[in-house]
């Protein structure tokens, strides 16, 4: 190994060691929880899906049985090998936890049984309760630095190459993914998939703009 390559992969250790520290892992390790939980124990239980990567996630483990835990990080890589020429180190080293994150606490939650009773003869209640558990869990790791998955990136990649706008992108991705997800999900449920991806995309907003009270102090300082 060239001492430039050793020297190049020093500082990327010492840049995984700033984002390792307790204070930036603890709003990425919050919100995967809180974005697992919801995804295994409303979504997958219920019919619920999601749009963009997370929706491909659960369509993929419905239809070849994989894991979630497995699935997660595999999505999340291609998208991210996808955009690598466009994203900055930064934003890669961060999603790449944030990834892993959201895989062990698949994980975690997949060693239980559903703790959530079954909402299925509620579709709207779970839609609801789904959509603030996805918007809230995802909005706090998108406060921390990070990102939930591969969305962004594939957002990014499609506004690159058609110039649209990044809102466009994501509403392309997520409305591809819920008509894939009909060919297992009655559009009933599709339809209470659409109230899912519209609140968690409000909260994920609400929560970014969110101002803690030390921040308001120090803004009155």
């Amino acid at each position: 190994m060239t001492a430039k390559w050793k020297q190049r992969l020093r500082r990327e250790a010492q840049a995984f060691g700033q984002l390792l520290r307790p204070a930036r892992l603890a709003p990425l390790a919050a919100g995967a929880a809180i974005l697992t939980f919801g995804l295994h124990n409303i979504h997958a239980q219920t019919g619920i899906t999601e749009g963009g990567v997370l929706g491909l996630l659960l369509f993929v483990n419905h239809w070849t049985g994989l894991p979630a835990s497995v699935v997660s990080p595999v999505l999340d890589l291609l998208c991210y090998l996808l955009a690598l020429r466009f994203l900055g180190g930064q934003f890669i080293r961060t999603s790449l936890i944030s990834t892993a994150a959201v895989a062990l606490c698949f994980k975690f939650w997949e060693s239980f049984p559903c703790l959530l009773p079954d909402l299925s003869g509620a579709p709207l209640a779970a839609a609801l309760l789904g959509g603030v558990f996805v918007g809230v869990g995802v909005g706090v790791i998108v406060r921390g630095g990070g990102s939930s998955g591969g969305d962004d990136a594939l957002a990014l990649v499609i506004s690159k190459a058609t110039g649209w706008r990044m809102a466009r992108s994501y509403l392309i991705t997520d409305l591809t993914v819920l008509a894939l997800s009909l060919s297992y999900i009655p559009v009933g449920r599709i339809a209470c998939s659409l109230v899912t991806v519209t609140l968690s995309s409000l909260l994920i907003d609400k929560i970014q703009d969110l101002r803690l009270p030390c921040q308001a102090a120090g803004q009155k300082e």
